[in-house]
């Protein structure tokens, strides 16, 4: 018999709303899985992706993180990971290093087996290098094998990769698929395997209302997922919908009458109703205690209405949102990191010509032959502010 957590996506470094006390909350989640496992022995922990919610973690965000997995490795439970879309590079991922540090396993096409299973990885992987890819898997003599991997898969809502085929192609029979890139658990069966996403250890959108969690997955002659859930900061959702003489006092009141202290505080607003100022209902929230305060206006005639339902009142979330929509490629992606990044004013353009350059050497530019005045259009913003009129 093999008993392992399987968890995922829990986005380390992520500084929600702008909040220090949030970054916090999402490394609080991942000590909290790991205490778990280190409390039940279990056999290993199995990260799906997104360990980290960036590809250039903070060093804070980084020994934090060595320093949670060397409490799991001084309870001699071992940490198996595959790489997810956030932390994706084109070089040595951090999960290497942690490797070489005797932190953490990463999965590939050789099995790694613990207990009487063999698990096996499949970083992500874009879309447009997906055709044509060799699922090379060992062979192996355990009981069972399982595979780990990250994106969005068919038949699950919102698939795009088909893991149907995945599985057809592969030369290892699997009794499950251990997932990560959902933030909602599912589970399903395709080709007579057991399939299932972890969910998110935080919630990292406002559309993620359901506890947060992760799985416990036990292989004895078959695959049994039982589900655990972890504490994390409370998240109040108001959604109100304003009859015609409705708005803003009824929003206030409503924030009273909710216990927000504290809490991450959601407004959504439709009906027929008076226009809102997002801001000022966002400041009231925070002036009752809570931690941070959101609305989000439905309405197609409030003129504060945002089909994207982000706020005014945090342009950089703003920013994150409309790019999502925009569909860029993981090449416009990268470069858009680095110039709303950490890196100073005065390294913005040598970093942005760097990344440029590198990534048509990749082919990911699609045979585009950047020029310096290319690499300097992208960096013009020296103060991280031109351009976001137009992702607005």
């Amino acid at each position: 018999m093999t008993r392992i957590v399987h968890t995922g996506d829990t986005h380390i470094g992520y500084q929600q709303y702008h909040s220090p006390a949030r970054r916090e909350d999402f490394i609080a989640a991942f000590r909290r899985v790991l205490a778990d496992a280190a409390d039940e022995q279990v056999d290993a922990v199995v990260h799906a992706g997104d360990l980290f919610n960036d590809r250039s973690p903070a060093l804070r965000d980084l020994l934090a993180t060595v320093e949670a997995l060397r409490t799991l490795r001084d309870a001699d439970v071992p940490f198996l990971a595959v790489v997810g879309n956030h932390e994706g590079t084109r070089d040595a991922q951090w999960l290497d290093l942690f490797e070489r540090l005797g932190l953490a396993t990463r999965l590939g096409d050789a099995p790694v087996t613990v207990g009487d299973t063999a698990f096996y990885g499949l970083d992500y992987v874009p879309a447009a290098k997906r055709d044509g890819l060799d699922y090379d898997f060992e062979s192996h003599d355990a009981a069972h094998a399982a595979l780990v991997s990250h994106g969005l898969f068919q038949p699950f809502a919102h698939g795009d990769w088909n893991l149907g085929e995945i599985l057809d192609a592969a030369p290892v029979d699997f009794d499950a698929v251990l997932l990560g890139d959902d933030h909602q658990h599912d589970v399903t069966e395709v080709r007579g395997a057991t399939a299932t996403y972890c969910g998110s250890t935080e919630r990292a959108s406002a559309s993620e209302r359901d506890p947060r969690g992760y799985n416990i997955v036990t292989f004895d002659g078959d695959v049994r997922i039982a589900r655990r859930g972890i504490e994390t900061r409370d998240f109040v959702f108001i959604d109100e919908t304003l009859a015609e003489g409705e708005g803003a006092a009824l929003l206030r009141e409503r924030i009273r009458e909710a216990e927000v202290e504290d809490a991450v505080v959601v407004v959504t607003v439709e009906g027929d109703g008076e226009d809102v100022v997002p801001a000022e209902i966002e400041a009231f929230g925070d002036e009752q205690g809570a931690l941070v305060t959101r609305v989000n206006d439905r309405r197609e005639h409030a003129e504060s209405a945002t089909e994207t339902d982000i706020s005014f009142a945090d342009p950089d979330e703003a920013v994150d949102r409309r790019l999502q929509e925009m569909g860029l490629s993981e090449a416009a992606r990268d470069v858009d990191a680095v110039v709303r990044g950490d890196a100073s004013d005065a390294n913005v353009r040598d970093e942005v010509r760097g990344r440029v350059e590198s990534l048509a050497e990749d082919g990911a530019l699609d045979g585009a032959s950047p020029t310096e005045d290319d690499a300097e259009a992208a960096a013009a913003e020296d103060d991280g502010q031109a351009g976001i009129g137009e992702y607005l």
